[in-house]
């Protein structure tokens, strides 16, 4: 049996809004999903509460919740590099209402991911992360990955050569955005960008990580190749704490019900791997 429990915690002053699905006899480690970006604790498509119920259903505690700014929560909105006292918070609602829990793992999809990997370093409960699809966006990042996977792609577009055809292609609008994409892919990101942030973050956090990348994702591909092309990413992802999983055709969100199964179940099976 899963209990279902709405959950009130103060924050800096700020009430927080958030919800802990609750079986009957749950593991020793718990997950607290971490919501990123213009979003509220259901996700897109309910993503988030249909993760959390399926961890409850394996015996896995699961909460979500608001941040400050977001969806019932006061507070101000802040961006994913600033949100870790909500955090701290949530975390300390999370083990008072379970008082079994012996630790935590970060579940996040894009800068919920790297909010989670920003965070963990610094509180010894967190004992994993989950990255779906993690934001390590630089102009110079973003502008390769949408040269390599997004033009490619478009080559093979019947649409376009048919509009190149009938005449129907916008040639100016198209070489501007080009140049402008060329342009910013030569340029190397800044010392102290997103990327080397994370790095840091992940390599002194000393707990387990799972990474799941969707094949249909500027986001999860920027990342894939951060970590092809920069030997410390490559080091660091390659280390024996470290899985990886990949669904080649599932988008952002993983939007279609096989998808985010099989990443609500992969992350079940790996919570309860060691």
């Amino acid at each position: 049996m899963i209990e279902q429990r709405a959950l009130a915690f103060a924050c800096d002053g700020d009430w927080l809004y958030g919800v802990l699905d609750l079986p009957a006899a749950p593991h020793q480690r718990g997950v607290l999903v971490v919501v990123g970006g213009p979003q509220y604790r259901a996700g897109s498509h309910r993503q988030f509460t249909l993760l959390a119920r399926s961890l409850a259903a394996q015996g896995i505690a699961a909460m979500r919740f608001d941040y400050r700014g977001m969806g019932d929560s006061e507070g101000a909105p802040r961006d994913f590099d600033s949100v870790s006292e909500d955090l701290r918070a949530a975390i300390d609602i999370f083990f008072s209402e379970v008082p079994s829990l012996t630790e935590v793992v970060l579940w996040g999809l894009c800068d919920a991911a790297s909010a989670a990997a920003l965070y963990a370093t610094g509180d010894a409960r967190v004992a994993g992360l989950v990255l779906l699809n993690p934001w390590v966006r630089t102009e110079s990042g973003a502008a390769r990955a949408t040269l390599k996977h997004y033009y490619r792609a478009r080559l093979l577009d019947r649409a376009l050569w048919k509009k190149i055809a009938t005449l129907n292609f916008g040639y100016r609008a198209a070489w501007q955005s080009l140049r402008g994409l060329l342009g910013s892919a030569a340029a190397e990101a800044p010392s102290g960008a997103l990327p080397d942030r994370m790095h840091d973050g992940l390599g002194r956090f000393g707990g387990k990580l799972l990474v799941i990348l969707s094949g249909a994702d500027l986001t999860a591909q920027e990342f894939a190749d951060l970590a092809d092309s920069s030997p410390k990413w490559a080091t660091l992802l390659a280390a024996p704490r470290v899985t990886r999983r990949a669904l080649p055709k599932a988008d952002h969100t993983c939007s279609r019900r096989e998808w985010h199964e099989q990443v609500a179940q992969w992350s079940a099976d790996w919570v309860r791997s060691w």
